[in-house]
Parts: structure tokens; C-alpha cells; sequence
């Protein structure tokens, strides 16, 4: 792969526009090279010129140049740099070589700017197409500027959160201390570091007053060292403390000093240990509560006061704890995303020199090397010291010490594609396509929509069975628009908030699709089976439970505890859930409605779950019976089960209004309501077929259909712009072909007006009109998966504008900022 390529591949998606524009660099070195070539063809003959060739013994291309052109963070000492090149020099057959040319770049710095700024003045300007090389460098500072910059402005934003981080901590030490140490152990501590100290104290006071002071200076200092070297008493041997002679004295004097070296060692080793946080800092502090529960919402809405006290529990601690862990861990995140940039566009700017020297036949990449590592982004270290204060606080902190456990933690192992995976996904497909054909050749061999009681079957069963291809439909999408958002570099796991490691790729979902395919299939077939053979034809019960047993296997595996089939990203979905189906007790986050909305293109999936309680709660299975829709219990839940997902949505956007106070939410939840009173008109005209319920539905659905599809386009999409650098779309683009936008827009369009079938009373008969409900249910699964793909590269593209690649963590604590500026 090119570097250009691997360049643009490595990039933070979000801050793609502050990396060096290493592709239009490259047009202005061809450009100085072919005007070269125009007005100078020999000069860059490759005979007079051999550095144009990186050639190897082989006639292969060298490509070590990647791995020792960057000198920044990682560089190497300059004398070992230096004894390389000579190692490996290559003397010429020139008796007196010439000097090498001085370089023609010099370079100037404005400190005075609020970023320092860095010019470069060209010497050789009055060449032949000097003006192409003129441009070249102007352009080359602006972008090294620009990097610099940017560099510079992220370093100051992760050294004031890792103040704040230090706050956090400081309060968590003492919060832990609180919790988990009783006071009499803290006092018993002190008791034990003041008796320490009169014991020392007692001692020095006694060798003062019997040893002269060089030779107690001296004994000192040995002592020390032993008990550094050997960690106990002396080794050599003692005689009788009764001795009266002076090597006897030396002797007891020698065994005072080292009891007292001991003795302040083990005072240090204490006071380093085992000295408290400084509790005090729990009276300028809080809990933060995020209103994340249904518990804390209500008590907001019923404006509880909140309790400003701190409550030193384990359940508490734990709590904070896990908040710290999750700050942490993003931190250190954003330190690595930043140390790559640095790393990356230090590299580009060597590479592009590198290419310039080579087409110009000058020798201006190393001073400007030079002045790149001479610069913020070339010489800082904030960024690696930082992240290993972080790895010694996290390690030390919430890993007790465990290195290789906090280092997993902090720097996940990346994802790998696993070659079983499409194996099974290709032995899936295949295998529902295979059943497919077999399913279709056995209706049409045996002539089953000719038999009696189809009509019966088809109301029946393929309500049943219909519910699993929806759901595998929209799998299918949804797996499209992974591989789509990866292809156009949309940062999907980030939007979404996937622990990192843990997103399932399209293979990933088209695996589970498959398999959920080839399984309901096989039930379809066995099914059939068993009504159209002799021997089974008697066990229709067990003929009827084929598709609840599906179900049921279905739901276990979306709830199985263990950790097999992506427990992550279920247990994702099942919290996304829960979170929708709660609306309005929980905070509404970006997976949470975005569930929503692909439940809102369910409806008919819904209706489906209500038939499985009807048909098997009441017992109809036992005779193949369907006298759920003459039950007016099951009429009533008919229409909520279909206008729900977009009462969710409406519950969602009020909530959203309640917090951010923003106008737009207003109007969102009043296009869900109008929403909601069309599907219920709708659903009554497919009920009671009257007049009054066609002209009421037609109305409100013409209504509700104006107002969601200018919402999908215009705010969802960001479409429709009239002063846009494209024509009617958007200033940004990451489709290339235009035309895929203006055939979304009228294809949803289109789509949205699908309802048109429920009022235009078509004679059909009861199988045909169970088809035709699913096929405009599965139009409406194809438009979704239409409008996640340009809802995510919106949200993408918002995320763009403003270079936000991290996540906003919560953190647990409040400071009181009041006290500390009084203090």
C-alpha cells in the first residue's frame, strides 16, 4: 500500500480536514517536476542523477524509509543515527569529493501569535521554475502550521482535563478511605508513627551526646547503606556490652546508629505507605447525579430535593469507581489518538520532503526536518508523560497493582477478523438459498395454494413465519450499512458508543441473519411436512408449536447470560431497548432513539408478536383457528401495538425538550403525535371500512407524510440546501456520486407514502391481502435501511465540523468552586 493511501486510512475520521494535505503536496511536487522536465529534460536523466533510484540489488523498491524517516517522539540519539550512516557508507571513487550544497530554505518564527507560526523563505527563487517551488513551500507552512496548531490546542484540552481528573481522584482516595478504613486502624496508624518518632528522636538525642559528630556522620551514612544493601542488622559479630575499651565503645556506638538508621527508614517507608488522603477534601465535594434511572427522573419531576451529603457506602464506591475507571480509560484514549496524530503527520511532512529533494535534485528535507522536530509537535513529550502517569495511576488504582490486567484494560487488543466466521456466513447463505428454491418447487410440485384450507393457512401461519423474515431483513440492511459506513470512513462505533473491540462488522450480522434464515426455513419446511404427510397428519399441535418453539429459541439466545454469539453487543441492544420501551424515565442518548426509529419501521413485526400471544394464548393453535381479530381485546391492542414505536419517539423527544430546552424537539415531538393519530386512523379504516375513518385517514396521512419526509431529508439527512457548494445536498459529501442523494430523497419519498394501500380498498382475497401487507412492510424495512445510512453521515459529518472524536464522560464528583477561590 502507498503511503498516501496508509496515510489517509490511519487518520482520525473526525479530524480528517487538520491532517497535512499530503495528496495535494505530492500535485505540487509533479507539477515542479514536469515543468522541470518541459524546459530541462536532461537534468533529470536518471544516469546523471542515481538518487532518483531507490532501487535495490534486486531492482526492487525500498520502502525502509517509513521506519526511519520519523525522528520525533521516538527518536533515536543522534550519535547512534550518526554511526549508522557511517557503518553502512558506501566510499566513492572520487578522491576529493565535493561538499554537499548548502541548503536552499532558511526559516523564520513569529512567537508573537497566539500559536508561534513558522515561515520559510526560499533562496533559490530566481532558478527556472522557482515560482512552482515558491508555491510549493508556502503551502507546505500553511499546512505545517495548521498541524502545529491544532496539535497544540488538544495538548491544552488534555492537560485541563487531566487537572480535573486529578481533582476526581483525589476525592476518590479520600472516598475510599472513608468507606473501607475504620478510624480506630487510622489511629492506630498515627499512634504507631508517633512512637516511631520519639524512638528515633531518643536515639539521635543519645548519639549526639556520645559520639563526636564526623564520626557519627560518617557511622550514619554507613548504616544507612547496610540497611539499603542487607535490610537488617549488621553481620559482624558483637562483643560484651561490659568491655571498657575503645573498640567496644565504637563498637555500641556503631549498633546505636544502625538501630536509628533503621529506625528512620522504617519512619519513611511509613510515611510514604501509609500516610491518608486528606479527608478534608470530602467537604468541597458532591455526588454527581446524571438522571441516567427512572428512579432519579421521577424524583426530579416530583422536585425531591436533592441530598448533598455524601453517603459513604461500598454500593456508592463501587459506583464511583466504575466512573473513574470508564474517564480513564477515555483519556487515555484521546492520548493515544493524539500521539498517532503526531506521529503520522510528522512522518507525512518527512515523506513529502523526501519527495521533494528527489524531484528538485536539492537538499532542503533535513533543515526542515529539522525545524519540525525543533516545533511543539516535533519536541513535546506532555502527551507520553501523561499517558504514563496515567498508566501508573490506573494500574496502581483500579487493577491493585496488576499490570498486564490494567494494560488489557487501557490498550484493548484489536478486533480480528476470523476467517470462520465468513466461512459459516457463506454455509448459511448458501443454505437458505437452497431452501428457498426447495420450499418454492414444493408448493408448486404439490399445487398447495390449490388445496383446501390455504386460505386458512396462509392467515395462520405466515404471520407467524413472516415475523422472522422482517426481522432477518432488516439484519441484512443493517449489516449494508456497516459495510457502506466503513467504505466512506463513517465512524459508526463511535456514534454509537460500542465498547472499542466489540462492534460487529457486516460479516458479524449477516452471520446471525443467516442463521436465523436457514432455522425459521427449516421450521417452514418441517411444517409443511408434517401437515402433508399420512403418518404425522393427526399431530397438529405439535405441527402448530414449530414457529413458538423458533421464537422461544430466538429470545433465549438475545437474553443468554453467557458470554457466546456478541454477548456484547446483545446485551447493547437489550439496554438500547429497555431505554426506548422506558421513554421518557431514561436519558435519551443516540443508540436509544435510533432503536426507536428502527422500531417505528416494525409495526407490522409487532402485530405479528400480538398474533403469537393471541394464537397460542388462547389456544386457537389446537384447531387452527383465528379468532383473534373478532376479540375486541385484541382490536384495541392491534392499533397500539402499530402507533407505540412512534408514541416512544414522541415520549423521547419531549424528554429531550424537558433538558436541552430546544425548540426543535418541540417540533419533532409533534410530528411523531401526528404520526401517531394516522397510523390509529389508518388502522380504523382497515377495521370498520367507512367513509367517515377513509376521508379522516387520507387528511391526517397526507399531513403526517408531508411533515416526516421533509424531516428525514432536510434535518435527519441535512439535504435540500440551497446555497450548498452542491447543488440542493450539502456543503460535505462523502458519497462521490451525486446522484445516489437525489435517488434516496425520492425514494423515501416514495416509500413514506407506502400507507397509500390501506385506503384504496383493493379487491383482493384474504392470502393476497396478507401478502400485500408484508410486501409494503418489507418497502418500508428497505427504506429505513435507505435512511440509517445518510442519518449516520449526518451525525458523522456533525461530529466533522466540530472535531469531536471523544466521547463526553460523566465524572462522579462535583467541586464546590466557591470555597476554593475564598481559599
Amino acid at each position: 500500500m502507498k503511503f498516501g493511501k496508509e496515510f489517509e486510512s490511519q487518520m482520525v475520521p473526525e479530524w480528517q480536514e487538520k491532517y497535512m494535505d499530503y495528496n495535494f503536496l505530492k500535485t505540487l511536487i509533479k507539477d515542479i517536476l514536469a515543468y522541470k522536465q518541459k524546459f530541462n529534460p536532461i537534468l533529470h536523466h536518471h544516469d546523471d542523477h542515481p538518487t532518483i533510484s531507490a532501487a535495490g540489488p534486486n531492482g526492487l523498491s525500498r520502502r525502509l524509509s517509513l521506519y526511519r524517516a520519523f525522528s520525533g517522539l521516538t527518536s533515536f540519539p543522534r550519535h547512534l543515527l550518526h554511526h549508522h550512516h557511517h557503518d553502512h557508507q558506501v566510499t566513492p571513487d572520487v578522491e576529493d569529493p565535493q561538499p554537499p550544497p548548502p541548503p536552499p530554505i532558511v526559516f523564520t518564527s513569529m512567537p508573537t501569535a497566539p500559536h508561534e507560526a513558522y515561515e520559510t523563505q526560499f533562496l533559490m527563487a530566481g532558478d527556472h521554475g522557482g515560482e512552482y517551488e515558491l508555491v510549493f513551500f508556502k503551502r507546505l507552512d500553511d499546512e505545517f502550521n495548521k498541524v502545529d496548531k491544532f496539535y497544540k490546542s488538544k495538548v491544552e484540552e488534555v492537560m485541563n482535563e487531566a487537572e480535573e481528573l486529578n481533582k476526581q481522584m483525589d476525592a476518590f482516595i479520600a472516598f475510599r478511605i472513608k468507606v473501607e478504613k475504620p478510624p480506630q486502624e487510622l489511629f492506630d496508624r498515627t499512634a504507631e508513627m508517633n512512637r516511631l518518632a520519639k524512638e528515633v528522636e531518643a536515639s539521635t538525642a543519645a548519639l549526639a551526646t556520645s559520639t563526636p559528630s564526623s564520626a557519627r556522620a560518617a557511622s550514619m551514612r554507613r548504616t544507612q547503606m547496610d540497611v539499603i544493601e542487607e535490610g537488617g542488622p549488621s553481620i559482624h559479630g558483637t562483643q560484651s556490652d561490659d568491655s571498657g575499651d575503645e573498640d567496644g565503645i565504637k563498637r555500641k556506638n556503631s549498633r546505636s546508629d544502625e538501630r536509628a538508621g533503621q529506625l528512620q527508614v522504617e519512619m519513611r517507608s511509613i510515611k510514604r505507605n501509609m500516610r491518608p488522603a486528606p479527608l478534608e477534601i470530602l467537604n468541597k465535594v458532591s455526588m454527581i447525579d446524571h438522571l441516567d434511572t427512572p428512579r432519579s427522573t421521577i424524583k426530579r419531576v416530583l422536585k425531591v430535593p436533592k441530598q448533598t451529603e455524601l453517603k459513604f457506602s461500598k454500593e456508592n464506591l463501587k459506583k464511583v469507581e466504575n466512573k473513574l475507571k470508564h474517564a480513564f480509560v477515555e483519556f487515555y484514549h484521546k492520548l493515544k489518538l493524539l500521539k498517532c496524530y503526531s506521529f503520522l503527520n510528522i512522518l507525512a511532512f518527512s515523506k513529502i520532503m523526501k519527495k521533494y529533494d528527489k524531484a528538485t535534485a536539492r537538499n532542503a528535507s533535513k533543515p526542515y526536518i529539522a525545524m519540525v522536530e525543533a516545533s511543539y509537535i516535533g519536541s513535546s513529550e506532555d502527551v507520553t508523560k501523561l499517558m504514563e502517569r496515567v498508566e501508573e495511576t490506573f494500574i496502581k488504582h483500579f487493577t491493585n497493582s496488576n499490570r498486564s490486567k490494567g494494560m488489557n484494560i487501557l490498550r484493548p487488543k484489536p478486533k480480528r477478523e476470523r476467517h470462520s466466521v465468513s466461512l459459516l456466513t457463506g454455509f448459511f447463505a448458501g443454505g437458505t438459498t437452497a431452501l428457498i428454491v426447495a420450499l418454492i418447487l414444493i408448493i408448486r410440485a404439490r399445487h398447495l395454494l390449490e388445496k383446501k384450507g390455504t386460505g386458512t393457512y396462509m392467515q395462520t401461519m405466515f404471520p407467524l413465519y413472516s415475523f422472522f423474515g422482517f426481522i432477518v431483513l432488516h439484519m441484512i440492511f443493517y449489516a449494508l450499512n456497516i459495510y457502506f459506513w466503513r467504505k466512506y470512513r463513517v465512524n459508526y462505533a463511535f456514534i454509537f458508543g460500542f465498547k472499542p473491540g466489540t462492534e460487529l462488522g457486516y460479516r458479524e450480522v449477516l452471520l446471525l441473519a443467516f442463521g436465523l434464515s436457514t432455522l425459521s426455513i427449516i421450521s417452514v419446511l418441517s411444517n409443511l411436512d408434517m401437515e402433508m404427510d399420512p403418518k404425522t397428519h393427526d399431530y397438529k399441535e405439535i405441527t402448530e408449536l414449530l414457529p413458538l418453539m423458533v421464537l422461544l429459541f430466538v429470545i433465549a439466545v438475545l437474553f443468554c447470560p453467557f458470554n457466546i454469539l456478541y454477548r456484547s453487543s446483545r446485551f447493547f441492544f437489550l439496554k438500547s431497548l429497555i431505554h426506548s420501551i422506558g421513554a421518557p424515565l431514561y436519558k435519551v442518548t443516540l443508540p436509544d432513539f435510533f432503536v426507536a426509529d428502527q422500531l417505528t419501521s416494525q409495526a407490522q413485526a409487532f402485530r405479528s408478536l400480538e398474533f403469537y400471544i393471541c394464537y397460542y394464548g388462547w389456544g386457537d393453535y389446537k384447531l387452527r383457528g383465528n379468532s383473534c381479530k373478532s376479540n375486541e381485546v385484541y382490536k384495541t391492542f392491534y392499533y397500539i401495538v402499530a402507533a407505540y414505536p412512534f408514541f416512544i419517539r414522541f415520549l423521547q423527544s419531549l424528554r429531550r425538550l424537558f433538558e436541552e430546552k430546544d425548540s426543535i424537539h418541540f417540533y419533532n415531538a409533534l410530528k411523531y403525535f401526528s404520526t401517531v393519530v394516522a397510523v390509529c386512523v389508518r388502522t380504523a379504516y382497515s377495521l370498520n371500512k367507512e367513509p367517515a375513518w377513509m376521508v379522516a385517514a387520507w387528511i391526517i396521512s397526507v399531513i403526517s407524510g408531508i411533515a416526516v419526509t421533509y424531516w428525514d431529508i432536510v434535518l435527519d439527512w441535512g439535504l435540500l440546501q440551497r446555497r450548498s457548494k452542491n447543488p440542493w445536498l450539502r456543503d460535505k459529501l462523502l458519497v462521490p456520486y451525486k446522484s445516489v442523494y437525489f435517488v434516496a430523497i425520492v425514494v423515501n419519498a416514495v416509500l413514506r407514502f407506502a400507507w397509500f394501500q390501506t385506503v384504496l380498498d383493493f379487491k383482493i382475497t384474504p392470502t393476497q391481502n396478507e401478502a400485500l401487507t408484508a410486501l409494503f412492510a418489507v418497502l418500508e424495512i428497505i427504506r429505513r435501511g435507505i435512511w440509517n445510512f445518510f442519518r449516520l453521515e449526518n451525525e458523522h459529518l456533525y461530529n466533522v465540523g466540530r472535531y469531536r472524536a471523544f466521547k463526553s464522560v460523566p465524572l462522579p464528583f462535583n467541586y464546590n468552586e466557591d470555597e476554593d477561590k475564598e481559599e
